[in-house]
Order: C-alpha cells, then structure tokens, then sequence
C-alpha cells in the first residue's frame, strides 16, 4: 500500500470509554443491549414491510432501505467496542482503522441522502397526491437508492483519499472506540490544518444541505397539511412526526461534529456513541411506535406465527 513508504504506525490504539473494569461491565450489558435491539429492530421492520403487500409503498420502500443501512452502521464498530471492553490493550491494524472510516462515512452519508428521498416521497404523496403513483414509481426509487449508495461511497472515499497516504510517524493512540476521522488526523506528523479545512468543507456541504432541503421540505409539508382537517391529515402528520424526529436526532450530532470536527469536548465520546451506537436502534422504535401501518402489519405478522405454531 501506498503509505508503508512513509508510516512506521501499523496500528492504533483505543483508548476507550472508561479505563474502570466496573463501567466497562457496567456499558457493556447496555450497548451490547442496544445493539441488539438495533439490528433485530431493523431486520424486523425489513420483514414486516417485505411480507405485507399492504406497505408495498415507495415510502415502505425506502423505510427497508433505512433500516438495511441502519443495521450496515450498527456493525462497521459496535461489534469490536463490546469485545474490546473484555481487552486491556485495544488495539485496530491500520488498514481496519481506514476500513471504518470508510464504513462509516459512507453509510452516513448514504443515510443522509435516503432521508431526503424519504421527505421528497412525503412531499409528493401530501402536497401532489393526484400524481403520487405517477411521479413514485419504483424506477425513481431504485434511483433514489443508488444515488444515496453512490453520494454515500464518494464521500467517503474522497475522505480517504486524503488521509491514507499521510505520514503517521510514532503517536498511535485514538482517544475514543472507533477510528474517528478528526482523531485519527490529529495523529499525522505534518501540518494537518489544510486536509482538515478540505474535510471540514466537504463533510460541512453535504450535511448542512441536506439538513436545509430536509427543514425547507418538512416546513412545507407541515404547513399543507395544517391548512386541511381530515383523519387523512391526521395521519399523515403523525408520519411526519416519526420523520421529522429521525431526522433531527442523525443530524443534531452530526451537525456539532463538523461545526467543531477538530476542537474536542469530553462530552463528544459520549455523542459518538449516541451518533454509532443508539441511533440505529431509534428508527425502529420511532417507526414502529409512531405509525398504524407498521404496528398493524406487525399484529397480522404475529397471528400468522401463532396460526403456524397452532
């Protein structure tokens, strides 16, 4: 590889949550809790949208698509931060430490993407609904879902590319339990202020933009819809709720973190693991909760079973 010529760092070190055998424990019984409750949450709803022809909806559609991205980013580190917990010395090679930041741009950045999608479909169903079926067909769905994958792999690999080749020459010690990209480049022996200007723009574009075309969006929605009184209104506001709730909650840290990606806080350990760890498991629980179809489906999912054991 390209930087073996000038990195002598063939692997970083963790320094993890807590140095306390007891909080280790202690956050290993709750995110090992959570991240199961993420992935079999986000399987779940996969299941549930794939075997009810009544959710075989562009909005359903997209919702699974979430949900597969979700389980993606419940994986690319929680996995190795529970083992880790049970390990004195926590340590990542450096091609697995480039592998999660890959990962994990890509799926934030995919997820940014499909949720724009997502208010795009809630734009057209409420405020253009003559010409819903129209205009959502499963063609632009599968666009909107290629796009997302395509923004996604691009911004990450436009972040790699300017951090695999750097010179990483003796400090080797990442103060969180994930290769966090402002961590690992405040580690390279060389003035590092311009590739962080470079990501900051860059990071800084795609999320501010889609936070503001999201805002512009659901502003837009909320008010059609407050201008009509029907149960359909009412329905279709209880959706957005569960939407627009998902959408502050994965850009609230995001945003924080490129506004201050290089000063950090004590408290930013504890937003990655919000950001990483529990934010996959919110899209299920808000979804599910919030949304009639879902839980309806989920009840006719649940009979069958029964029916079937009977």
């Amino acid at each position: 590889m390209a930087h073996t010529n000038e990195s002598v760092v063939s692997e970083f070190v963790f320094l993890g949550l807590s140095t306390s055998w007891e909080l280790q424990l202690f956050f290993f019984a709750i995110f090992s809790t959570v991240y199961v409750t993420a992935v079999l949450g986000n399987i779940m709803i996969i299941v549930i949208i794939s075997s009810d022809s009544q959710l075989n909806s562009p909005m359903y559609f997209l919702l699974s698509n979430l949900s597969f991205i979700d389980i993606c980013q419940s994986n690319f580190a929680t996995p190795k931060m529970l083992v880790d917990f049970f390990v004195e010395y926590k340590t990542i090679s450096f091609e697995g430490c480039m592998a999660q930041i890959f990962l994990l741009h890509s799926f934030v950045g995919s997820e940014m993407m499909l949720l724009v999608a997502m208010a795009y479909d809630r734009f057209i169903a409420i405020c253009k609904p003559l010409y819903y079926s129209t205009i959502m067909n499963r063609r632009l769905c599968l666009i909107f879902v290629f796009i997302s994958w395509a923004v996604g792999i691009l911004h990450s690999v436009s972040h790699l590319a300017f951090t695999v080749n750097l010179p990483f020459c003796g400090p080797n010690e990442v103060d969180s339990f994930f290769c966090d990209l402002p961590l690992v480049i405040e580690l390279a022996c060389m003035d590092t202020y311009e590739i962080e200007i470079m990501i900051l723009t860059n990071s800084g574009l795609i999320s501010l933009s889609c936070f503001l075309a999201l805002m512009i969006s659901y502003t837009i929605i909320v008010i059609t819809v407050w201008r009509r009184s029907s149960s359909g209104s009412s329905k279709a506001l209880s959706t957005l709720t569960a939407h627009i709730t998902v959408v502050i909650l994965f850009f609230g840290p995001c945003i924080y973190f490129y506004i201050w990606p290089f000063s950090r806080l004590s408290m930013d350990k504890f937003l990655s693991v919000f950001y990483t760890i529990c934010t996959p498991m919110l899209n299920p629980i808000i979804y599910s909760l919030r949304n009639e179809d879902v839980k309806s489906a989920m009840r006719k999912l649940r009979s069958r079973h029964l029916n079937w054991k009977n």
